[in-house]
């Protein structure tokens, strides 16, 4: 595993977003709401333009390694986020296994791919926060337990996913790829 420093700009770039945004926005919207959503759906737009840029092993898990160290120096009780970081090596093992070019071509294969790897690795998140980090009581009584909890955060990987290709295309559409 070897960045060079556009890579690496891209990897600290959307690890300091991810985690900004986790302070930020995400609980507002988590009060607002209680859906747990908007965490997957930018953690997975993040780890798909972060794959788009370096399309290197451990690119992903690398970004959100850091979002999780940055997560922890802003918000030390986000205890949560560790699914997060399992999820991100779930997406970045997914899309070096099944190619880097086969996930970010620009056709119905290529989006069907990268929203695979974007609600397998929502989901599991979902489960992971569910089943460590959440109150069994609570889990139940908002969402009807675990599973439905997990469904939720593979629907924010799902919108997540969305917005990933749209951020992809549009980048490529402006002559933004990897090698420049």
């Amino acid at each position: 595993m070897y960045f060079n420093t556009r890579e690496l700009s891209a990897v600290s770039l959307s690890a300091a977003m991810w985690a900004v945004l986790n302070l930020t926005v995400t609980p507002i919207f988590w009060d607002l709401t209680h859906l747990p959503i908007l965490c997957d759906m930018i953690g997975v737009s993040l780890l798909i333009l972060t794959v788009m840029w370096t399309r290197n092993p451990g690119g992903a898990t690398t970004m959100c390694a850091l979002a999780t160290i940055l997560n922890f120096v802003m918000r030390p009780s986000a205890v949560h986020f560790l699914g997060f970081t399992v999820a991100s090596v779930v997406f970045d093992l997914f899309t070096y296994l099944v190619g880097y070019d086969r996930c970010l071509e620009q056709s119905l294969r290529g989006w069907t791919l990268i929203l695979g790897a974007s609600l397998l690795s929502t989901g599991v998140a979902g489960g992971i926060i569910g089943a460590f980090f959440m109150n069994a009581g609570a889990l139940n009584s908002m969402y009807g337990g675990a599973a439905v909890f997990t469904v939720i955060h593979m629907a924010g990987g799902a919108i997540g996913g969305v917005l990933g290709i749209v951020f992809v295309k549009a980048l490529k559409a402006r002559g933004v790829t990897a090698s420049n």
